[in-house]
């Protein structure tokens, strides 16, 4: 009984009994070629004040894209992306920046203003006045809306729950429904408490995918108990305690949005590496390279977040590149990508698995660097560790490829506290690898964790342990050297796709 304790502690924190193998000296001389000047030299110049903090759409990020591209033309990657005008390094990234016009709702008689008396969240798109019938969804579970028809309608929900908001728009939206509309306070007091803290928001311009038309989906305004008392003409005690939604009869609420939109030009930056036998299976290799900016006159330089990882994907292509050169390439093709837009909602990363320049069920996996320069709070007595998240989410032949690589090559600490579902940080969510894993592809995301300089003008070069930072790319290039190489493709054994395929 203690053993399989022990046993099943060991598979939880993500340790497995995979044994290191012997080294390959072909594989060790490429490695090596990774080094702490190479890094030091890519990352004074990305994350230096002249870059401006690589705000996505504005100059620095542009000369970053020009510098990035410029390396892998240097080391002779291919431009993969087919344009009016040639192939090209860029893939143009169409986006823009919102901001909240005129809107607001008609409840009762009685209009409510944005920021004032409601707040909306969703799409930027405008609409004239739109009168709407409204369905009660109780607490907005899928049960819950499974039990009404929301086709044409829009839907009225009681939660206070962020994602499960989210999950009912997305619902409401794929079901034909017009938009949500969401209570998520227990009193009309404590709303307008939680709505006198969102206005100050309101007037920020946010940055999203220029999908035009597309764009047009069903959105949530968040409301107060008395809009939804109002709606279906009971106490909002009477609605929080109904049992039988069915029951309650349908309102109405008018509304209309308008928001003040200007394009953005961005772009993710690619170089391609062919492979040879299998070279029409790929491997995707990321990071983001924008960052905040400039904010209130200081300049936010992003040397850790994400210029470590940019600069790794830089040193780590090299690396294949000096291979294949001399006739070691990989057998497998690899796509190297700088991705923008991270730090705006994931999405560059997002627009390029809607748009890829390879078909998605030929990406074997994609290995996401996001932070890899510094110590986290966790580790700050430790210069041999990175966390891993994910590697074993979608694929367990890809959790054990990279503790292989580990054992066998560098001996590392590997920290999977972040990989737990339950993680609080919800840090498998929020880097580029999640628009992979979305679509069932394995992922694994290398991350030092946060320290005191995350998202501050201080994060700078300075800071940044190079020694660390050259240990934690070798990783991923040897993690890449064996995904690469291997004679079968990694089989996806977990997550929707591998429950299709069981179901067959």
């Amino acid at each position: 009984m203690k053993k399989s304790i022990a046993l099943s502690a060991l598979l939880l924190t993500g340790l497995s009994f995979v044994q290191a193998q012997e080294q390959d000296p072909v594989q060790v001389k490429y490695a090596e070629t990774i080094t702490v000047d190479d890094l030091k030299g890519h990352l004074t110049i990305l994350a230096s004040d002249a870059l401006e903090g690589r705000e996505t759409g504005e100059r620095g990020q542009k000369m970053a894209a020009a510098y990035i591209k410029a390396h892998f033309q240097e080391i002779g990657l291919q431009a993969p992306v087919k344009t009016a005008g040639g192939m090209s390094h860029y893939q143009d990234v169409p986006l823009k920046t919102s901001s909240a016009g005129d809107i607001y709702l008609i409840s009762d008689g009685n209009k409510l203003e944005n920021g004032k008396d409601i707040y909306y969240s969703g799409s930027s798109y405008n609409s004239d006045e739109t009168k709407t019938e409204v369905v009660f969804g109780g607490n907005g579970s899928k049960e819950a809306l499974a039990s009404i028809d929301v086709k044409g309608k829009s839907v009225l929900i009681l939660n206070s729950d962020r994602r499960e908001t989210r999950a009912a728009q997305t619902y409401v939206q794929d079901n034909g429904g017009t938009m949500l509309f969401a209570v998520n306070a227990e009193s009309q007091e404590k709303f307008e408490e939680g709505i006198a803290r969102y206005a100050r928001f309101l007037n920020r311009g946010r940055i999203g995918l220029d999908t035009g038309d597309a764009a047009k989906s069903a959105g949530t305004f968040y409301v107060s108990p008395n809009v939804a008392a109002a709606t279906f003409g009971k106490s909002f005690e009477k609605l929080q305690k109904a049992k039988s939604i069915s029951k309650i009869k349908s309102g109405e609420l008018t509304y209309k949005l308008d928001f003040k939109s200007k394009k953005v030009d961005s772009e993710n930056v690619l170089g391609f590496l062919e492979g040879s036998d299998l070279k029409d299976e790929v491997l995707v290799i990321t990071a983001h390279y924008d960052h905040e900016g400039v904010k209130d006159g200081k300049i936010y330089n992003g040397a850790d977040d994400d210029g470590s990882g940019t600069t790794a994907v830089l040193d780590i292509a090299e690396a294949f590149a000096l291979a294949k050169e001399a006739g070691n390439g990989p057998r497998r093709s690899i796509l190297f990508m700088t991705v923008t837009a991270e730090e705006k909602g994931l999405l560059g990363s997002k627009y390029y698995s809607e748009n890829p320049i390879f078909a998605l069920e030929n990406t074997v996996a994609n290995l996401n660097i996001d932070m890899v320069g510094r110590r986290g709070y966790d580790h700050l007595d430790n210069d041999n560790y990175v966390y891993v998240i994910g590697a074993d989410r979608l694929s367990t032949e890809l959790h054990e490829v990279g503790e292989m690589a580990n054992k066998t090559y560098m001996n590392m600490e590997l920290d999977y506290t972040y990989n737990d579902p339950n993680d609080k940080n919800r840090f498998y969510f929020r880097s580029d690898h999640y628009n992979f894993a979305k679509h069932n592809i394995p992922i694994i995301f290398y991350f030092n964790g946060v320290h005191d300089d995350y998202h501050k003008h201080t994060d700078t070069v300075d800071k940044i342990e190079f020694e660390l930072m050259a240990k934690r790319a070798k990783l991923v290039f040897h993690t890449a050297w064996e995904i690469a190489n291997r004679d079968g493709r990694l089989i996806v054994d977990k997550g929707p796709k591998a429950d299709e395929a069981s179901s067959k």
